[in-house]
């Protein structure tokens, strides 16, 4: 999927967050944003995303050249983006497997046999090193922060998205935890190679595991710099707030 940012500005309780932002990410290319904490990035996934609390002031949101800006959240979805929340909610009395058929039935355009939905969402569950029990208890209720991860990701694997934007995923993953779901990530990004990402992230960790294409510095509400990885790894290096020269730096080539 191809999604393009258009000079969006966007405002939550008459605050501008974004300002004429603009970002066009292709068919497969994976993308990472970074950023310090209240430059935009998760208002950025919510507003893709089609949250109604979010106005927007100007610009479109466009996928494969066509404007979502009318259309809401459940549409979206519908046309393949998913968002892997950075806090995820737990709903009690909501049997985790059957809120994921439901969705895997109103999302797909194939429809699954409930033998074949289990045999699929085991598979899954069994990648991300899940405990089969989970999927028989209510939505997140009583998960630990990694394991509401996890889940986020294994409803990514069952509803196959084309575009995926994963908002500070490794926040509440430790290192074997993270290793687990970006390799199952990387195996679903393999298998479908038109489906783009977008990576929010404070940090370089989970650039380890998942390659960007493009990262991007984020700044007071719009893209401030531009690069390959060798980016991520001189905003590690220097911060946020210092400045550097890509050009003249040789340690990340």
């Amino acid at each position: 999927m191809q999604i393009e940012l258009k000079d969006l500005s966007v405002e939550v309780n008459d605050k501008e967050i974004l300002k004429n932002f603009n970002l066009k990410i292709n068919k497969g290319e994976i993308h990472a944003i970074m950023g310090p904490n209240g430059v935009g990035k998760s208002t950025l996934s919510k507003v893709i995303m089609g949250y109604p609390d979010y106005n927007i002031l100007n610009g479109d949101i466009l996928v494969d050249n066509n404007s979502i800006l009318n259309l809401p959240i459940n549409m979206r979805s519908k046309l393949g983006i998913f968002l892997v929340y950075q806090n995820p909610i737990s709903i009690e009395g909501v049997n985790e497997s059957e809120l994921i058929k439901a969705s895997v039935d109103q999302n797909r355009l194939e429809k699954l046999s409930l033998y074949d939905f289990i045999l699929e969402l085991e598979d899954k569950a069994s990648d991300l090193e899940m405990d089969k029990k989970m999927l028989h208890r209510s939505f997140n209720l009583g998960f630990s922060g990694g394991e509401k991860k996890k889940n986020e990701i294994l409803w990514a694997l069952m509803l196959k998205p084309k575009f995926i934007i994963l908002d500070e995923l490794d926040s509440g993953l430790d290192v074997d935890s993270l290793k687990i779901v970006t390799e199952a990530l990387n195996k679903y990004l393999k298998e479908n190679k038109e489906t783009s990402v977008l990576i929010i992230t404070h940090y370089t960790r989970i650039l380890d595991y998942i390659k960007p294409d493009f990262v991007h510095k984020m700044q007071d509400g719009k893209i401030a710099l531009s690069g390959t990885f060798k980016l991520a790894k001189l905003i590690e290096k220097y911060g946020y707030n210092q400045s550097f020269d890509i050009k003249g730096e040789t340690d990340f080539e």
